[in-house]
């Protein structure tokens, strides 16, 4: 709203806290619970001495926080009480405990909302820059930083006998990137790859939703793929296979990565099973090194 003239203060009403006089003394303190007070004007005020109330500016003035009757007061003299109208509260100090999150605007910082997902990139956080108070970005914040990492962990074991890509089972993890910019470090740990007896080998790629990634390069009719195990001889030993790769998704919708495989008779002729964290043969004669594994899939989002 718009005044004509000075905008009218606005405060709250307090009583001063009680003045003892001091023999041949005009000048006194105003103080509301020991923390000195500045009015706005002596018309502001009511101030009552002896029982009568005083004349602003004729009986008093104040400058400050600082009240000054118009002579000195005398041993026997009372002052009843000040009161503020219209107090100017960001002249003043506060009392402890007087200022409650309900006064506060809701664009000021005040902790009662509780930022329950990861930051966004236009989100910002307040930095001292050689004492000096700045906003950031989250984005630059964030930056080069690991934002959120998440794994799935596979111990049971599963297996294929298809001579084209499918699913593996049970290698597949989700991740909901909080910006467009982060990339995803995706780590792959297979504690054992195992076959039947007879040559034969795993091919193995990674995706991302049904988008095939970091796969080799087109050439005639070669398998595209990330990497491959084996082959093998026996159906007693398995082979361990770890991959990494960076990816940029350019996304903030949740992401869907898994390993697809299939297995190849590489000496041609029936196709052979392939085993996820066992090996071909999988016997319980303690003779034969047969042996169990366990293989993960982690991502993580870095900050760009």
């Amino acid at each position: 709203m718009a005044y004509i003239g000075k905008e009218p203060i606005v405060g709250n009403f307090q009583k001063c806290d009680a003045i003892t006089v001091v023999n041949g003394q005009a000048a006194y303190t105003l103080q509301v619970s020991s923390t000195n007070v500045v009015p706005e004007s002596a018309n502001h005020m009511l101030v009552s001495l002896n029982g009568i109330l005083q004349a602003p500016v004729t009986s008093f003035t104040v400058s400050s926080s600082t009240l000054t009757f118009a002579s000195n007061l005398a041993t026997g003299d009372v002052i009843d009480f000040v009161i503020l109208l219209g107090n100017v509260l960001d002249l003043g100090t506060p009392s402890d405990g007087t200022v409650t999150n309900a006064k506060l605007a809701q664009d000021i910082i005040s902790g009662e909302t509780e930022l329950a997902v990861a930051p966004a990139a236009t989100d910002e956080f307040l930095v001292s820059d050689a004492g000096v108070l700045k906003r950031v970005d989250a984005s630059l914040v964030g930056k080069g930083k690991v934002l959120q990492v998440v794994q799935t962990h596979k111990s049971d074991t599963t297996s294929t006998t298809s001579e084209s890509f499918e699913d593996m089972s049970g290698m597949t993890v989700d991740i909901t990137p909080s910006a467009t910019s982060s990339k995803i470090l995706v780590l792959i740990s297979l504690g054992g790859i195992g076959s039947a007896v007879g040559v034969s080998t795993q091919t193995i790629k990674l995706v991302r939703e049904s988008t095939s990634i970091s796969i080799g390069d087109a050439a005639s009719s070669r398998t595209r793929t990330s990497f491959s195990t084996g082959p093998r001889g026996d159906g007693n030993h398995m082979t361990n296979a770890h991959y990494s790769y960076l990816d940029s998704p350019s996304s903030t919708s949740e992401q869907t990565y898994k390993l697809q495989w299939f297995t190849q008779n590489a000496s041609g002729g029936t196709t052979k099973t392939g085993y996820l964290n066992r090996t071909g043969g999988d016997s319980d004669d303690d003779n034969a090194p047969y042996s169990r594994g366990a293989s993960s899939i982690i991502v993580m989002e870095i900050g760009a």
